[in-house]
């Protein structure tokens, strides 16, 4: 798949229905999605407790797009191989999970996934000039992460414009998580991001019998950023 900086929605399944993920999958790619988020959380790097490798792999089927893997966990090195045999196609892990960030998205590439890079609020973007090399993806989080559904931390902006430049011309996506509607998404794709990850701002209201507000709100997003 080549490279390209055009808009892509990521709805993020923690907001869909826990009963029909695969059904929700489709459906929602179907209103058209163009990636699937899936937010992996332990109970320990943040306080929340979601999904683990039999859930990738149980909707991993039903996803003709690309699953976006967001691991939310600590440590990250013992669990990549279970979500690479699952079938995601990135793994993101996060800079301030473990000591040793460089290795592990060594063993994200060695494990024949893509490898993002997530930097919480409080991290400056900085921290990740040593990494662009060895990824195709930084994930800015605008919201703390653990839970879906906050408030979207405005001061993240211009972290987003300062990585835009840090990354170049090299072929590296700035998706953004925590907070994605309609009002924030054209303030971070101004600023230089180009993947959106949108939980209740997309599955909200709709339903895998009435899919048609899914669309409604991946187009409202995309349009808004126009």
């Amino acid at each position: 798949m080549s490279f390209d900086r055009s808009i892509k929605i990521a709805p993020s399944i923690l907001a869909a229905d826990f009963a029909a993920f695969g059904a929700e999958c489709e459906a929602v790619e179907a209103q058209g999605a163009d990636w699937i988020h899936v937010d992996v959380m332990d109970g320990h790097f943040v306080p929340n407790i979601t999904f683990g490798p039999a859930m990738c792999a149980a909707i991993r089927p039903h996803v003709k797009t690309l699953m976006d893997v967001h691991l939310m966990i600590a440590p990250v090195d013992p669990y990549i191989e279970a979500f690479a045999a699952a079938g995601a196609d990135r793994l993101t892990a996060h800079l301030e999970a473990g000591p040793h960030i460089h290795r592990t998205l060594q063993a994200i590439n060695a494990a024949g996934c893509k490898a993002g890079l997530a930097l919480n609020p409080g991290t400056p973007v900085e921290a990740a000039a040593p990494l662009l090399d060895m990824i195709d993806l930084v994930c800015v989080m605008t919201v703390n992460p653990g839970f879906g559904g906050q408030k979207f931390i405005h001061s993240q902006v211009e972290q987003v414009r300062r990585l835009r430049q840090m990354i170049g011309d090299r072929e590296v996506h700035i998706e953004i998580d925590g907070g994605v509607d309609p009002e924030t998404a054209p303030l971070v794709v101004e600023a230089g991001a180009d993947v959106l990850v949108a939980g209740s701002a997309v599955f909200k209201g709709g339903s895998v019998a009435n899919p048609a507000p899914y669309g409604e709100k991946i187009r409202a997003i995309r349009d808004a950023c126009a």
